[in-house]
């Protein structure tokens, strides 16, 4: 059998795998909006879900309940992604209570710290870029080391329009979501051959506590005249995450109501 049709039966074997419910779901940052939607979306679909939160502990469990009151597994994980020892925590945790490897890795823990750049301090530029880059770079180092293992995988990024165009005010954060961009892109094609899909979604204007505060002037842009949801943004996630997108990676789906256009 020629080696790439041998490389696409893995890949379709290791998504069934996947379904069987042989690996385990870490969505970070899922205690509310786009990451407890996409949470209960992967659930449905037979994934046994970690929902890692850093606060809001309440709010996480009340994902899990969600989840569990439709059939499905999750168990709420604490940790804050920027600790360098957050990921072989998370990991071993999950890997301990469901008995399988992670092998779907939605990286949506995020946080904002606007500014302009001739005003913006040293303080505002670090978190943002270790929160929304380097936590995500460590937390994809972790996971891929049981993908590559196994033979089959999947890692979602959550990046952001303002990674594919300019938003003044917000020097770190488009840094950061262009650089995770840059990361999917470069990461998928390492793995590739190993069965794992590494992608990114990029939301535009979602209805989240992240932009409850922005002015109308950003919605009047948007070619859709409104606002996406969560459950927009998780329906795009649960597509990459499934045996269906195998062939999709290093790709970037833009879920923003054509405000990237």
């Amino acid at each position: 059998m020629p080696e790439t049709e041998t490389e696409t039966v893995s890949a379709r074997a290791g998504g069934a795998r996947a379904r069987g419910r042989t690996g385990c779901a870490l969505v970070t940052g899922a205690s509310r909006g786009i990451g407890a939607a996409v949470a209960r979306a992967l659930a449905r679909d037979g994934w046994a879900v970690g929902v890692n939160y850093r606060s809001g502990a309440d709010a996480a469990a009340g994902v899990v309940s969600a989840i569990e009151d439709e059939g499905g597994r999750a168990l709420a994980v604490a940790g804050d992604v920027v600790d360098p020892a957050t990921p072989d925590r998370l990991f071993a945790t999950l890997e301990a209570e469901f008995e399988h490897p992670v092998l779907a890795l939605v990286n949506n823990a995020g946080v904002s710290d606007d500014d302009l750049t001739p005003s913006m301090s040293d303080a505002a530029w670090d978190a943002v870029i270790d929160t929304d880059l380097s936590a995500a770079f460590r937390m994809m180092r972790r996971a891929l080391r049981p993908m590559m293992r196994a033979r089959c995988g999947r890692i979602v990024n959550v990046a952001s329009v303002v990674g594919l165009r300019a938003n003044p005010g917000q020097p770190n954060y488009a840094a950061a979501k262009a650089g995770l961009i840059a990361l999917t892109k470069n990461t998928a094609v390492e793995v590739a051959r190993r069965g794992v899909t590494v992608n990114a979604v990029a939301p535009g204007l979602i209805e989240t506590d992240m932009t409850a505060q922005l002015d109308g002037d950003l919605l009047a842009r948007v070619p859709a005249r409104r606002a996406g949801t969560p459950e927009e943004v998780a329906a795009c996630v649960r597509f990459l995450v499934s045996e269906e997108a195998g062939y999709v990676t290093g790709s970037v789906l833009s879920v923003d109501g054509g405000l990237a256009a």
